[in-house]
């Protein structure tokens, strides 16, 4: 989980002695048959990356990236295909195909609002911007994986990361009453290399964000990414034309302003 006011929060453990004893225990116990279901679990649960790059770009090699849009959730992706896709010529250059307990995404590209899906998208007149719509859960023993093969094939020097998505104002931690919020509004968060101007007030403390935009500021964080992330905190988790406008101030940013025609 991340903070980024002065440090990144690790769930609490009993680290130490104990525990390589219990999982030392744990191994000798473990009998064939559940080695092979674990490793079948995990061999199911892997995060593959497909790429369709038109240039010489392979998935061995990073290709150049200066900016790098990602949108999580029905209404970061429905602002992003509203504003931004519509904005100018995008092709898409790549998915990930992924499975959990809470997820299986679509095989296609021809996908609706409420499928699980997540595609790539690349600016036909500028390569070097990318588009990610997620609109589909990652579940934490996967994030990793899925920040290692995106951002892994991305040439990282004078990357620039914009993240858009949505969590129910009842997460938000005020001292004043919910209830009395303009609910739908935005939070931002950003990392150290990140020097322009928010588009509203920075998240104060002790609030905290989580799950896939999480993973991906600390990962910007610790690799010096320059990276902002918008959280819109609402009172509907379904796709809402409400809360899809709510993420409109983040169109006079500077990373957004060159690519939507108002």
């Amino acid at each position: 989980m991340a903070t980024f006011f002065g440090e990144v929060v690790t769930p609490p453990s009993r680290a130490g002695v104990d525990d390589e004893e219990e999982a030392a225990a744990a191994e000798r116990e473990e009998t064939q048959e559940d080695r092979e279901i674990r490793q079948e679990l995990e061999k199911k649960r892997e995060v593959h990356i497909t790429w369709k790059m038109t240039s010489n770009a392979s998935t061995d090699e990073q290709f150049p990236c200066s900016k790098f849009l990602l949108g999580i959730g029905h209404n970061a992706v429905a602002f992003l295909s509203s504003f931004v896709l519509n904005s100018g010529c995008w092709e898409v250059v790549g998915s990930i195909k992924l499975w959990n307990e809470w997820c299986r995404t679509s095989n296609t590209t021809n996908v609706l609002p409420t499928d699980s899906f997540c595609l790539f998208y690349r600016l036909i007149s500028d390569p070097t911007v990318l588009l990610c719509q997620c609109n589909c859960y990652v579940a934490e023993d996967q994030q990793f994986q899925w920040l290692e093969k995106v951002f892994g094939c991305m040439q990282k020097k004078d990357l620039q990361v914009l993240v858009l998505s949505t969590c129910s104002v009842t997460d938000y931690k005020t001292t004043e009453s919910t209830l009395t919020l303009p609910s739908p509004f935005l939070k931002a968060l950003k990392t150290n290399k990140f020097k322009d101007k928010v588009c509203c007030s920075l998240l104060e403390q002790p609030n905290i964000v989580r799950d896939l935009p999480a993973a991906v500021l600390s990962y910007c964080q610790v690799w010096q990414i320059s990276a902002v992330f918008y959280q819109c905190y609402t009172d509907t988790i379904k796709l809402d034309l409400v809360t899809i406008e709510a993420f409109k101030p983040v169109l006079s940013s500077k990373i957004l302003m060159s690519l939507v025609k108002l």
